[in-house]
């Protein structure tokens, strides 16, 4: 029998295989999901052996299995801050403040020459904005000093519309704060006040206030930074740096949380003639509250004072000048001081406080300010090479002392 025919006819079985292969191939590459859809059901996993105690042996086997943590849910997006804004605004108003202001008007050349050269003079009633914020039912609001320094008139217009006359309880400079009362028998709303040492750099802040006269405008950003000093602002500066916008009218607003309580006061933001954008500066709360508390019990804000001028120098002042160290420096003394009476002179470099180093000018003002008047703090520092201690009775810090 002729083998022939059974040789092409396993030729056209094996040229029909390689097609088949290869539209297979070509299918399962174009449309992979029909291997799933035609895979056999996978095996059910064996069900996990009961956890047996181990023996008491004086060796055991400490190694535990890892199981990896899987998000089931992925963290709900805040997509608003409604209701921290609604629990808030209501108690931020708009301050406006008047004074009455001379100018000099200076000759022109020509009138010099016939001889009227006398200086004249135009009254005029300068206006000026701000923000302040509601803190208790008797309808007490803190604000910026600078807001109201030398006004002669402030009004507060609530965000429900009302205006009302606002008197000045008490200042303190020093920290650029001021409370006002306004003239008001019915309920106003209250801004609830958190807590500043508790924020975290990253922590979303919104500014509310009255920026260029439009009111109960809100901002948003994040702290920034927290204890910023040395920005020439006030004496004791302690300040939140947030890049929330900050704008002209925003002083003495408020700056919340993202629950809508009052952690800061909105004070000061460097100029943008500098080409700085989004930092701006806010009083912390706590500081308010103590400002606050001393201002309604007391009239003022007491705080103890020796009269020293303190500067920071760095090394290659410190160089310079002669001076042994880098450190706080004695610039200036107040005539008749308590730190002037105990011996401490200018040139002094001040090491500690009552024990305590210092860091910085902000640090050592704010030791001595925390003292009570009637009380001694001990000073020791370098006096050229050689070191000195000096206790020195704290007074109460004057409101305009004289060198």
């Amino acid at each position: 029998m002729s083998t022939r025919p059974i040789l092409k006819f396993l030729g056209f079985l094996a040229a029909s295989a390689t097609v088949g292969l290869a539209a297979a191939f070509i299918a399962v590459v174009v449309r992979p999901e029909l291997i799933a859809r035609h895979a056999p059901p996978a095996p059910a996993p064996a069900p996990a052996p009961a956890p047996v105690k181990p023996a008491n042996t004086a060796v055991r086997n400490t190694s535990v299995a890892v199981q990896p943590v899987i998000a089931t849910t992925p963290p709900r997006a805040v997509n608003s801050y409604a209701e921290a804004v609604e629990r808030a605004a209501p108690a931020v108003v708009n301050i406006y403040t008047a004074r009455r202001v001379i100018d000099v008007i200076r000759p022109s050349p020509i009138e010099e020459l016939f001889g009227d050269a006398g200086p004249r003079y135009r009254k005029r009633v300068e206006q000026s904005l701000g923000s302040g914020v509601i803190v208790d039912a008797a309808g007490h609001v803190i604000t910026n000093h600078h807001v109201i320094e030398k006004a002669e008139l402030i009004r507060a217009q609530l965000a429900d519309g009302r205006i009302a006359d606002a008197r000045v309880v008490g200042r303190d400079p020093d920290t650029d704060l001021a409370v006002l009362q306004l003239d008001l028998d019915e309920d106003m709303p209250i801004m609830p006040m958190g807590h500043s040492d508790r924020l975290r750099v990253g922590d979303v802040v919104l500014a509310i206030g009255n920026p260029v006269g439009l009111s109960q405008t809100v901002t948003q950003g994040i702290v920034s930074a927290t204890g910023r000093g040395q920005l020439g602002v006030a004496t004791f500066e302690n300040f939140i740096q947030t890049d929330a916008p900050i704008n002209v009218g925003n002083s003495g607003g408020a700056l919340i949380n993202a629950n809508g309580e009052l952690v800061g006061i909105n004070t000061a933001v460097l100029a943008k003639n500098l080409g700085v954008e989004g930092i701006g500066f806010a009083i912390p709360v706590n500081l308010v509250r103590g400002v606050l508390n001393e201002i309604l019990t007391k009239g003022r804000v007491v705080r103890g004072w020796i009269g020293i001028v303190p500067l920071d120098i760095d090394a290659v002042e410190a160089r310079r000048n002669n001076l042994p160290r880098p450190g706080v420096v004695v610039y200036q003394l107040y005539r008749d001081s308590p730190a002037a009476q105990a011996g401490m002179a200018p040139r002094d470099i001040i090491l500690t406080v009552n024990g305590v180093e210092v860091k910085s000018t902000q640090d050592t003002l704010t030791r001595i300010a925390n003292a009570k008047p009637g009380a001694k703090v001990k000073i020791t520092g370098l006096r050229g090479t050689e070191k000195f201690s000096a206790e020195v009775l704290v007074t109460e810090r004057p409101r305009t002392p004289s060198t």
